[in-house]
């Protein structure tokens, strides 16, 4: 049983995307649940994990081959969006622990994928957007994209970037370097569990 409070979810997601506009009836989708856990009582991360995501109302483009890696052939043996929330509900407590990714937008991308396709939100309130904790504990006035915070922070790019896994994996890094700073929020204060609930 995890200690309360102690563990933190960091969620990077990949989605169809273009160069241009969107092809006719295309909307962006999840394709990649990047996901590493975050002891933040040892503070260190204690799991790093991939979850594909099959779209049904998109295709990997070219283009969204070139920035993340991901071909459509790959993706199309990942579960469904639904399955994906299951399993994020299931095996990592997204209801109940704690969240975190870079910036807001992977947040709002959950929100509107589970509202277009009727399927239950996987995680609780507690999130919170380390983009603008890192910004703030650095005194900077613009909000840095990710490769260039790890520069900033003296840390390195560990494996690729715009691959989800490796990003919740980077991301997870910057968090631990402003907790050594005292400069992590406390978000994972004890509170009742969330059900899932829908958008």
């Amino acid at each position: 049983m995890e200690s309360a409070g102690g563990l933190l979810n960091v969620i990077d997601v990949e989605a169809t995307c273009w160069e241009g506009a969107p092809p006719p009836g295309a909307v962006s989708e999840i394709i990649e649940i990047g996901l590493t856990v975050v002891d933040l009582g040892r503070s260190e991360r204690v799991g790093k994990h991939r979850i594909l995501v099959r779209p049904v109302r998109s295709a990997v483009s070219s283009f969204c081959t070139e920035l993340t890696g991901l071909s459509q052939a790959e993706v199309a043996t990942g579960m469904s969006f639904a399955e994906a929330c299951r399993l994020l509900a299931s095996d990592f407590r997204a209801g109940v622990r704690p969240w975190a990714s870079w910036g807001d937008y992977d947040r709002h991308q959950f929100t509107r994928q589970c509202q277009a396709t009727d399927t239950a939100y996987p995680f609780g309130r507690r999130h919170a957007n380390a983009k603008a904790v890192f910004t703030e504990a650095h005194g900077l006035r613009k909000r840095p994209g990710m490769a260039h915070a790890l520069t900033l922070a003296g840390l390195p790019l560990e494996g690729r970037h715009h691959c989800g896994e490796d990003d919740a994996w980077n991301i997870a890094g910057l968090i631990l370097d402003l907790a050594a700073r005292d400069a992590w929020p406390e978000v994972t204060g004890q509170g009742p569990p969330e059900r899932p609930r829908r958008c």
